[in-house]
């Protein structure tokens, strides 16, 4: 079986994609498993740039295929923020609480009707050949006036996907990957990934 690197140091990520990944008949491993794997800096301007420099950081120094993502957060209201900062748009080594409050506190008196937002996953796949693959999923939806839930991470507690009366957070995770931004990504890469065996 062939062996692809995903490029997240981040557990509950790593537990998401593998979930999404398991039927594509790769061997799927964690960058956490490589000791002294790069930290890659994300300056890039997109989150096309960002996954594209993760996944082939890491397929430089491990020489195997790697798969990278980068997420964005993308409110209206806040004219776009907090975009391709999301992970860290409370400071650097933010927790996942500091964002959501940070973001709560930044749409207190928001009307319900402009609380609009937009969450984007790229998915970059560099490939042993020099060669990389590039697939992007999308949810719309709204910031709700208050966290709820006990599930997910980063911003799930206050994401509510149109069409839903639950935030991501409220949501099983096979319930989550069937209609998130990166679920939606996740299905594109397993299909890419199926059709390069």
């Amino acid at each position: 079986m062939k062996k692809l690197v995903l490029a997240t140091r981040n557990r509950d990520k790593f537990k998401e994609m593998t979930v999404a990944l398991s039927g594509a008949g790769w061997e799927l491993l964690p960058a956490f498993e490589f000791p002294g794997a790069p930290e890659v800096v994300e300056d890039g301007a997109t989150l096309e740039e960002n996954s594209l420099k993760k996944a082939e950081a890491l397929r430089a120094y491990t020489g195997l295929p790697s798969l990278a993502d980068d997420t964005g957060l993308f409110v209206r209201a806040l004219g776009g923020a907090p975009g391709i900062f999301a992970a860290r748009y409370a400071g650097e080594g933010c927790s996942y609480s500091d964002n959501v409050n940070k973001i709560l506190s930044e749409m207190r008196g928001v009307p319900e009707g402009e609380r609009g937002a937009t969450f984007r996953t790229v998915i970059s796949l560099s490939l042993g050949d020099g060669s990389f693959r590039q697939v992007s999923g999308e949810a719309h939806g709204r910031i709700v006036g208050a966290a709820r839930g006990v599930g997910g991470f980063g911003y799930d507690p206050v994401f509510l996907p149109e069409g839903s009366g639950r935030v991501f957070a409220e949501m099983s995770l096979e319930e989550k990957n069937r209609i998130s931004h990166r679920g939606k990504a996740l299905q594109k890469a397993n299909q890419l990934l199926a059709s390069l065996e």
